[in-house]
C-alpha cells in the first residue's frame, strides 16, 4: 500500500483547512472492482465489517446517483463519539468507479448533544479494474473531527487510520460475494435506481457544512473525568 500526505499551506487566515489531505493506493489481486464498489455502497453489509460504526442510514435521494446520508462512529475513550451528514454522489464509467462525499447541513439532522459533529471536507474512492478479479483501489480523505483535538493529533492519526480503513474494506470485499448471495443478491439500488425507495429531496434544502461554522466542543472535562476514574 502507498500513502501520500498533502499538508495545508501555512497561512494566517481562518479560511484554509488545517487538516491534511491523505491519499492511499492499494493494488488488490483477489477482488474485482465491481465487488469493491458494491461493498462501499451496501449499507446492510457495512454493519458486518465496520467495527467503528454506531449508526448509518440513507436520508433521502437527490438524483439517480446522489443521496444524503448519516453516519456515526465510536471513538477511543475518553474522546466523544462523532457523527457526520454527507452528500454522496457516484458514477460508473466503463471499468472505473467513483464515489465522493462532503458534509452538508440537513434541517432535520442538526448536531446532537451526545456526539461531536465532524466534517468531511472531501472524501472519495476511485476504483479501476485491472482484470476480472483484480483492481486498483484509491482512497482520498480530508476530514476534520472537530471537538478539541489538536490538528497535529488529527493529522498524525489520519495517517494510521486511513490505511486501516483500506484494509478493512479489502477484507470486506473478499467476503462480500458469499454474504450477498444470502442477502438480497439482486438488490443493488446504487446500480439500479428503480430499486431505490428513498424519498426525493430538493437539494436547495441543503447547504455545505463548513468546519469553522461548528462549535469547537471542549472535551477536556471528558478527559479529566476519565483520568480521575483511572486514578481512583
Amino acid at each position: 500500500m502507498q500513502v501520500w500526505v498533502e499538508a495545508s499551506p501555512v497561512v494566517f487566515t481562518g479560511n484554509t483547512p488545517k487538516v491534511h489531505k491523505i491519499k492511499c493506493k492499494m493494488v488488490i489481486k483477489d477482488v474485482s472492482a465491481a465487488t469493491m464498489y458494491d461493498v462501499l455502497h451496501d449499507g446492510q453489509y457495512r454493519k458486518k465489517w465496520d467495527p467503528a460504526m454506531l449508526e448509518s442510514f440513507d436520508i433521502a435521494r437527490l438524483s439517480a446517483n446522489a443521496d444524503v446520508g448519516y453516519y456515526s462512529w465510536l471513538c477511543p475513550k475518553p474522546i466523544k463519539n462523532r457523527d457526520v451528514v454527507t452528500l454522496r454522489s457516484w458514477q460508473v464509467k466503463d471499468d472505473e468507479y467513483v464515489i465522493v462525499n462532503f458534509s452538508v447541513k440537513h434541517p432535520k439532522y442538526p448536531p446532537r448533544n451526545d456526539l461531536v459533529r465532524a466534517v468531511s471536507i472531501l472524501t472519495g474512492y476511485f476504483i479501476k479494474s485491472t482484470g476480472p478479479n483484480s483492481c486498483t483501489f484509491i482512497y482520498l480523505s480530508q476530514a476534520d473531527p472537530k471537538g478539541s483535538l489538536p490538528k497535529w493529533v488529527v493529522n498524525r492519526g489520519s495517517q494510521v487510520l486511513a490505511p486501516r480503513v483500506m484494509k478493512y474494506v479489502h477484507k470486506a470485499g473478499q467476503n462480500y460475494p458469499e454474504w450477498k448471495q444470502q442477502n438480497s443478491p439482486d438488490q443493488k439500488p446504487w446500480l439500479f435506481p428503480e430499486q431505490n425507495t428513498l424519498s426525493m429531496m430538493d437539494p436547495a434544502e441543503l447547504s455545505i457544512q463548513r468546519a469553522d461554522s461548528l462549535e469547537n466542543v471542549d472535551e477536556s472535562s471528558t478527559v479529566d473525568a476519565q483520568e480521575n476514574e483511572d486514578s481512583s
